[in-house]
């Protein structure tokens, strides 16, 4: 149906609402942003629904949330009356129309006879997937953008499990919402009805205190934060989301007496106002808190993003000065101190794995490997490296997964958690601070000490945003090229290696064989270099860009960041 065509089927439908039908009016005349809305359905990917909040086909608001809530409850009816019984558990951050769209989603599976247990308050993406196992639902959403702009919101579905859906049910359930054709397809109902008839059940504290109960056991070194939880000092942002809360309780029950917050980004904004992209990745964030941890000397500052699954972290170097570290290498700086914490205890399982993605860093792998225990790749997002605890559980039960991580800022320990977990690296990450100060250290000095064991790894992420149909098309267009390129060397170095996840085939340039790529079907290349550098390209799965993963190895920092800079330039010369 032609884009013009939807828009009015949206200005007549009798099931429309009158604030919808208005919003549509007020772009009348403005053919690229109704093209924009309508050109496409806002897609149920694998990981559910991401977009712009709004009206339209292509936008996230009731009708697109209800239409994909009608096809995943479509999906749980087929599995009988007992995944009806078990039901879903929701829970939403603090964007616009985050509770909204939760309750809407809540209310179409009632309609459906699917028991629905629904958070009251905003909480952590990590809180939902634990929910999950510990009330015995089949399913789980979280409404949220993540760390998108404030314009954003999304929609994720969890499996029984804890983990967010992965092949190939993922493929089943978008099957599914793609057979809902029509808002005439979508069962209602309303608060009151849902309450009466017991299918809608709002979750007490309880099921929160015993998530924090987990994190809290995971403590390697309590007593050590019993004398140096009194000295540290921690700044901490939540950047106006969801982590506020359960980060500060989980600090605050193990010892860490000086936490300050910053207030401007203490209470729930929707707007972001302070920051505007509420990324921890990006230092611009940490501006204010910076200031705060300058008025208080802090020894280390932590950020949240709106639903509290990643974690950015600001150390103060040995000039004094507060630097960002980057995803790889706060991944690194916690695998380091957990496998060291669990074997100086005689708690380190033999036949133990860590789980990271192909973009990450072999700085982890490296450090796993000095422990005697396995690193497993898996394709970026969280649902793979948890796919992958599953995969395992069931194929060789044998093994004891100790923790997931990738470079964009996101790690779990322990799988009581199915997915990324802001709340457990923030505990990690002060516990980790305490230990290397009752060592005369600061973290930063930490992570020079595992590059002096380990080697200096430098590794950079570029993104470029290309927006609407037309980056879309120009996104593939490039991994079209880079494939058809057949590179044979960058930046001088021979190109050893390309793995290609689409094609599912890696091919080896020094003795010309190839072999399959046991992974999903996913558009991502990854380039190896004959000095062990490697870069890859791969389109967001969440947002309008494209991304480049650059990593090298040097015998100093100075070395490894100058091949870096070196091998960036190269690859956007080429492109």
């Amino acid at each position: 149906m032609h884009y013009k065509e939807k828009y009015n089927l949206w200005l007549n439908s009798p099931i429309i609402d009158r604030e919808t039908k208005q919003e549509l009016l007020d772009i009348q005349g403005n053919e690229k942003e109704i093209e924009d809305r309508f050109y496409k359905d806002l897609e149920f990917g694998t990981a559910g629904l991401r977009g712009k909040i709004g009206a339209g086909s292509n936008r996230m608001n009731k009708y697109t949330v209800g239409m994909a809530t009608q096809g995943l409850a479509n999906y749980i009816c087929k599995k009988g009356e007992e995944a009806k019984k078990k039901g879903v558990v929701i829970a939403y951050d603090s964007r616009r129309m985050s509770s909204d769209f939760a309750l809407h989603a809540a209310l179409v599976l009632c309609a459906n006879g699917i028991k629905t247990y629904l958070y009251k308050q905003m909480q952590p993406t990590p809180i939902l997937s634990f929910s999950i196992r510990e009330l015995g639902t089949i399913s789980g959403i979280v409404i949220t953008a993540s760390h998108n702009p404030p314009e954003y919101n999304g929609y994720k579905v969890y499996w029984s499990d804890g983990a967010q859906v992965s092949p190939p049910m993922d493929r089943e359930i978008i099957e599914e919402v793609s057979r809902v054709k029509g808002f005439e397809d979508i069962k209602k109902t309303d608060e009151k009805e849902a309450l009466e008839k017991g299918l809608l059940l709002y979750i007490d504290e309880e099921v929160v205190s015993r998530y924090i109960e987990k994190v809290t056991n995971l403590c390697i070194n309590k007593s050590l934060i019993e004398k140096y939880g009194k000295e540290l000092k921690v700044v901490y942002t939540p950047l106006n989301g969801t982590g506020n809360k359960p980060v500060r309780r989980v600090l605050k029950e193990l010892g860490f007496e000086h936490v300050f917050v910053v207030p401007e980004q203490e209470l729930p904004d929707p707007d972001f106002s302070t920051v505007g992209y509420p990324n921890p990745e990006d230092k611009k964030v940490f501006a204010l808190g910076i200031e705060l941890a300058e008025k208080h000397d802090a020894d280390l500052i932590i950020a949240t993003d709106p639903d509290c699954d990643r974690i950015g972290v600001v150390v103060k170097n040995k000039e004094g000065e507060y630097v960002a570290l980057s995803g790889n290498q706060i991944g690194a700086l916690i695998v380091y101190y957990v496998l060291s914490g669990l074997e100086a205890q005689g708690r380190l399982p033999e036949n133990s794995y860590i789980v990271k993605s192909i973009v990450t860093s072999e700085l982890g792998r490296v450090i796993a490997d000095s422990f005697g225990v396995a690193t497993m790749n898996t394709l970026t997002g969280f649902k793979f490296i948890c796919g992958k605890v599953r995969e395992i559980e069931e194929r060789d039960p044998g093994k004891t997964y100790i923790m997931g991580y990738e470079e964009s800022h996101g790690y779990v320990v322990d799988d009581f958690v199915r997915d990324k977990d802001g709340v457990i690296a923030s505990m990690f990450m002060c516990e980790m601070a305490a230990w290397y100060k009752s060592k005369g250290m600061t973290l930063y000095e930490g992570l020079i000490d595992l590059w002096e064991k380990y080697g200096y790894y430098a590794d950079k992420v570029k993104s470029i945003q290309m927006e609407g149909r037309e980056g879309m098309e120009r996104i593939q267009q490039l991994m079209n090229n880079l494939r058809d390129a057949q590179l044979k060397e960058v930046a001088g170095i021979p190109v050893v290696r390309i793995e290609d996840y689409y094609q599912g085939e890696a091919y080896n340039l020094e003795d010309g064989s190839t072999e399959r790529i046991d992974f999903p079907v996913s558009n991502v290349l990854k380039f190896y270099l004959k000095d062990n550098s490697w870069f890859s390209v791969r389109p967001s799965g969440t947002e309008p860009k494209v991304k480049f993963y650059f990593s090298t190895v040097g015998s100093s920092l100075q070395e490894a960041e100058a091949k870096n800079e070196k091998l960036i330039k190269a690859v956007d010369d080429m492109i």
